[in-house]
């Protein structure tokens, strides 16, 4: 399959695809372990350190991702994630 970018309609991820995605990408990561900190989450010390270990281990599967589509997915993922976790729900 031949890679292009997000406008071009082929679906794999270019070099600029993959800079363009990496400071959205960091910036949702850090958000999420920082809202797995809050201590309105209903979590133990042990739960908390189990869901950042989820976290982290997503987050480096979505790393080796280079599907445009894949990766869309994943952003949106994490995003609903978040908000889910600044409302106190645990996802």
């Amino acid at each position: 399959m031949a890679k292009g970018g997000g406008g071009s309609g082929l679906i794999w991820a270019t070099a600029e695809d993959l800079a363009r995605n990496r400071p959205v990408v960091l910036s949702l990561y850090r958000q999420i372990l920082r809202a797995l900190n809050s201590p309105e989450l209903p979590l133990g010390h042990a739960a908390r350190l189990a869901k950042k270990a989820e976290c982290r281990a997503i987050f480096i599967f979505g790393a080796e991702e280079r599907s445009l589509h894949n990766i869309r997915d994943l952003v949106e993922a994490a995003r609903h994630t978040l908000g889910l976790l600044n409302r106190g729900r645990l996802p």
